[in-house]
């Protein structure tokens, strides 16, 4: 049984990557997923932040007016509340090519074009096999059009593809008004492959003490159907790699996801919450299943229930939504 991929052009054993979390921070645990199987891992995001002299003066402005703004303060983070810093970022990098054989993908977050894009060339420099880049957005601007937006995320994309050579990944999130046209854009910019999709982690309110506070929240598998959309989508018209982030917890949840035409599928909350064996148990139970359904290969499967290929594809598209809401009964 052959459940090798390929992802981003690197030739995997199997789909099953670990996903952007802070797991990459500890070396120990960095070797454990190696050992439990993990195909590649993608390092935390480097943030655009980090790297500008704004957001140095930023930081200074903040400790000067601690006292008198300090519920204003909390909506900002303080340099120390990075994981990792600049330096730091490009060391844990060449530690973790150094202790483990599989690919390394580093990770930048950042939405417009600017200096900090030359930091691409030392992360390449440092080891990293390939590069996501993470466009984590909200716009807040009603003067900003969509096409302003978008148009920023190519250009962005674009320039960070033409920095370096090693392959470029774009990880979106699902709040565009079309997706596939922003994907085949950022397609002729170059980039390798995308990601679908990155999950907003929504702010909270303390109603007596006044202030936005973070909270996280770890996936489950509610969020998974709305990444099979997409990914059945955009399989069926673009040639670049595609990833899943967000939602796939079990076996069943990786075979969905390759059948709509997922390369890779990345995992994060259920090894937070199981631990790196549980990649294991996946991996173990993907080969099962395959053999039960008489799957040679991960290639016979991908793209299986694309749009192209899905024996009904207006399930994918409006039919499901129609016939949903037209049969729905209350419960007695």
């Amino acid at each position: 049984m052959d459940l090798s991929t390929h992802y981003l052009g690197l030739r995997l054993p199997h789909p099953l990557v670990v996903g952007a979390s802070p797991m990459v921070d500890n070396l120990d645990t960095v070797r454990r997923l190696e050992d439990a199987g993990a195909a590649a891992i993608v390092m935390h995001s480097l943030f655009e932040e980090q790297l500008s002299i704004e957001h140095r003066a930023t930081v200074y402005h903040m400790e000067i007016y601690a006292d008198a703004y300090a519920e204003a303060r909390s909506y900002f983070p303080e340099a120390s509340d990075f994981a990792l810093c600049p330096c730091d970022y490009l060391n844990q990098i060449r530690r973790i090519k150094q202790a483990v054989a599989i690919p390394l993908i580093a990770s930048l977050n950042g939405v417009s074009c600017g200096g900090w894009i030359d930091y691409a060339r030392q992360i390449e420099q440092a080891g990293a096999d390939a590069l996501e880049l993470n466009v984590y957005y909200v716009a807040t601007d009603p003067i900003e059009s969509s096409a302003e937006v978008e148009d920023r995320v190519v250009d962005t994309a674009r320039q960070v593809k033409q920095s370096v050579n090693i392959p470029v990944a774009v990880k979106l999130s699902q709040f565009y008004s079309s997706i596939p046209n922003l994907c085949s854009r950022l397609e002729e910019a170059g980039v390798d492959g995308l990601v679908l999709f990155n999950r907003f982690y929504q702010p909270d309110i303390d109603i007596d003490s006044l202030q936005v506070v973070p909270k996280i929240q770890l996936s489950d598998a509610s969020e998974l159907p709305l990444r099979l959309r997409w990914l059945a989508i955009l399989s069926s018209c673009l040639r670049v790699s595609l990833a899943v982030s967000g939602g796939v917890h079990v076996a069943v949840d990786a075979v969905k996801s390759i059948m709509c035409g997922a390369e890779a599928v990345q995992m994060v909350s259920a090894i937070l919450r199981n631990g790196p064996r549980h990649l294991t148990t996946v991996l173990t139970d993907l080969r099962q299943w395959m053999d039960e359904h008489e799957y040679s290969s991960i290639r016979q499967m991908k793209g299986s229930m694309n749009l192209l290929r899905c024996p009904d594809r207006g399930a994918i598209e409006r039919a499901n939504y129609m016939h949903l809401l037209q049969t729905w009964r209350e419960p007695v």
